[in-house]
Order: structure tokens, then C-alpha cells, then sequence
């Protein structure tokens, strides 16, 4: 396994935060721009043990320490995350977890375990395995609930040793207030189109397709590479909003619930924006149906972040999208103020 390697509009990122001093980052911005990996590059930087090489500008990438964090087994470095993500991003979950989830007595968490935030704790009280400090990371750091994010926020506020922390997150304004007043703030980057086609094609996504999986994914280009590994079809999302409009089921057949109201949001934000006198910015403007009205628009977006909250345990994900398709078709199909 090798170190990533950093996007483009995350470099110079990563040189200002390490030119300054803190105890504790916290990374901020909408999903898709990065925040995990200038996360890791920033702890990699933080306990590299040849950081000269590179002139401040990251990690060396072939000392001990950044090959020990590319095999996922730094001595010095501690990874919060739900344990669908270590999953999913190829970090080992603590012998217990592993066996438990391995024996089928309870799924992987979608939130960060208070329980994991008690060995993160007694992890910063440790002295350093390596001598160049510790490092803990905390992704997506919205996932703490409150009894977890209480857990960390003592050891937040007085750090034990050399012990520094970047908290990742996706939805900052989700996390306790006194989180956030503890760490320094940094916002991230939006990339340019072109910068986002460009990295997309360097990832292996055809460049026909990059243009239309980017503006799919809302001009973010990790969400729109994950568009490309799930199989979204360029084609299909063009088509998507008129297939609504016209109740067709099939066209959310390979979605999971919490995928098609993400994709039903889209829509429901570009109709509302070009009903404002917007511009789109999910799909093309000619893909899209006559806007309802406001008033119809509105009660749809409120459905569907209602819809949201159950999303990952639905009581029968077959009816729900057949639900959603109608609520769509009937909404796309209620009238208009556009001829």
C-alpha cells in the first residue's frame, strides 16, 4: 500500500498550515474537496522523520514513519473514524471490534464510538513511540455525538505531551461549539473546473465522462470520482430529471435509499435555483423539466430531508424509492410558472 498522493488544489493548503503553530486543526468545507486527505498528509507531515527533504512542503514519503502510515500501522498516529470508513479506507478496527462485527453480533458504526475515543484519549497520554511527537485524526469529525465529542474535549483543551490533532469534517457546523472554539479553522479550497477534469482524468475516469460526473457531483472532485467507481453512468444522469418527471422507478433501480434522495436534493436545488433565475449546477440546464412553483418546490425539499434522516435504515428500501419516484412525479408534474 502507498501513500496517497495529494490533489493539486490541497498542496498549497498543506504548506500554509504547516508554516503555523497548533495544537489542533480543524479542517472544514463540503464533502468531496479533500478533507481527509489533507488531513493525513498534514499528520504524515507532522510525524515524518525527514520533513527537510521536501522544503515544509509535507512528508518525505519513503522514511520509516510515512511507510508505517501507508501500511496503516504508525505507532504515533491515531485514526477516529465510524467503522464503516476505516473499512472502506482500508484501516484495522481494535481485535474486539473486528471479532465482533467478523461474528455477525452487531454492524460496522456509522458514528465514531465513544469507546474508540477513550483509547484515542489514553493513546495522547502516551509517550511517542518514534520521538517526532503523535498525531490523531479525526474523520469525518461530524460523526462524534455528544457523550463521544465530550470525551475528547478535556484532552482537546489541555493536550498531554506532544500530541497534535486534525479534525476533518464535512459538516463543521454540526459539531459541539466548543469543539470548534478549541481547534484553529481552516477552510478548503473549491478547485476550478478545469483543475477537477484534469485530476479526474489523472485518477483514470475517461476524459468524456469527467465534465458530466464533475457537474453531477456539484463541481467536487473526490464525490465525483466515487460517482465514477459506483458505476454512474454520464448518460444516465442526464436523463435522470425528465425519467422522474415521468415516474419511472427503473431509473433508481441501482440506488441505494440514501443515494436516490441525494440525487431527488439535486434536482429539487437546480429547480429551485433556476426558478430564482440561477444557474444550475448538478445538471444541464435543458435536462431540466418546467420548474414547479415555489410553493411546491418548498415542500418537496422539506420531504426530502425528512426522507434523509431514515435514510440508512429504511423500513422497506423497495417502497421508499417507489415513494420518492411518486412524490417526484407527482411534484414535477404539478404546474408551472415557465412555459
Amino acid at each position: 500500500m502507498t501513500a496517497p498522493i495529494l490533489s493539486p488544489w490541497l498542496r498549497k493548503p498543506l504548506t500554509e498550515l504547516l508554516r503555523q503553530r497548533g495544537h489542533a486543526w480543524l479542517l472544514q468545507g463540503p464533502s468531496g474537496l479533500g478533507q481527509y486527505e489533507l488531513g493525513l498528509a498534514l499528520a504524515a507531515a507532522w510525524l515524518c522523520e525527514q520533513p527537510n527533504e521536501t522544503g515544509g512542503q509535507g512528508a518525505c514519503g519513503h522514511c520509516p514513519s510515512c511507510h508505517a502510515i501507508a501500511v496503516r500501522t504508525h505507532a504515533d498516529l491515531c485514526v477516529l473514524m465510524p467503522e464503516i470508513a476505516m473499512q472502506e479506507l482500508g484501516w484495522p478496527l481494535d481485535e474486539k471490534s473486528q471479532a465482533d462485527i467478523d461474528d455477525k453480533k452487531r454492524k460496522p458504526s456509522r458514528e465514531i464510538r465513544v469507546e474508540a475515543m477513550r483509547d484515542a484519549v489514553g493513546f495522547a497520554q502516551r509517550t511517542s513511540a518514534r520521538g517526532r511527537g503523535k498525531a490523531v485524526l479525526v474523520y469525518p469529525a461530524e460523526r462524534m455525538n455528544t457523550i463521544t465529542a465530550n470525551a475528547l474535549l478535556k484532552t482537546l483543551e489541555e493536550p498531554v505531551g506532544d500530541v497534535r490533532f486534525v479534525l476533518a469534517s464535512e459538516a463543521a457546523w454540526q459539531l459541539l461549539p466548543t469543539i470548534r472554539s478549541r481547534c484553529l479553522g481552516f477552510t478548503l479550497p473549491w478547485p476550478g473546473d478545469a483543475e477537477g477534469r484534469e485530476w479526474l482524468v489523472g485518477q483514470g475516469v475517461p476524459a468524456v465522462d469527467a465534465a458530466a460526473l464533475l457537474r453531477a457531483a456539484g463541481g467536487r472532485p473526490s464525490d465525483a470520482l466515487r460517482l465514477a467507481a459506483s458505476g454512474q453512468s454520464p448518460k444516465a444522469w442526464g436523463l435522470f430529471p425528465k425519467a422522474m418527471q415521468r415516474g419511472e422507478v427503473g431509473a433508481l433501480a441501482d440506488h441505494a435509499p440514501a443515494q436516490a434522495i441525494s440525487a431527488l436534493q439535486k434536482l429539487c436545488h437546480d429547480l429551485m435555483a433556476v426558478d430564482s433565475g440561477a444557474a444550475p449546477r448538478f445538471f444541464e440546464a435543458a435536462d431540466l423539466p418546467a420548474a414547479p412553483s415555489k410553493a411546491a418546490l418548498g415542500r418537496w425539499a422539506r420531504s426530502l430531508a425528512n426522507a434523509a434522516k431514515t435514510a440508512e435504515h429504511p423500513f422497506n428500501a423497495g417502497l421508499m424509492l417507489e415513494a420518492l419516484v411518486s412524490e417526484a412525479r407527482s411534484t414535477l408534474n404539478s404546474g408551472s410558472r415557465r412555459p
